[in-house]
């Protein structure tokens, strides 16, 4: 069509390989990466908080997860729920999982 550009036309080339043991290999590098990077982690994570929220005992000091410090005053067993006193004669109902430490004793008295 150009004068001074000639036309390329495609070649017949060969067909693309197919996927060998190479990708297999690679496939499984990944999976090995993800479960000790990522799930494993996560899966002890999970299985130290279920351990601290069944510790759970009257007079633990406790740190939820909305940055709330207190006492508990009542656990109760039925139902997943605490009861933590914030301050003298402030008590409020908290549901065990969001509790996400405890503290040690006489952390409330220090602040």
């Amino acid at each position: 069509m150009s004068l001074f550009i000639s036309n390329a036309y495609a070649e017949g080339g060969a067909a693309a390989p197919a996927a060998g043991p190479d990708m297999l290999i690679m496939l499984a590098i990944f999976g090995l990466i993800f479960y000790f990077m990522i799930y494993r982690p996560q899966a002890k994570r999970v299985k130290e908080h279920k351990n601290l929220v069944a510790s759970l005992a009257k007079g633990d000091e406790v740190l939820t997860a909305g940055g709330l410090i207190g006492k508990i005053t009542k656990v109760s067993e039925e139902k997943d729920f605490v009861k933590v006193e914030l301050a003298e004669g402030t008590e409020v109902m908290i549901q065990k999982s969001s509790i996400s430490s405890v503290l040690p004793k006489g952390t409330i008295k220090s602040i």
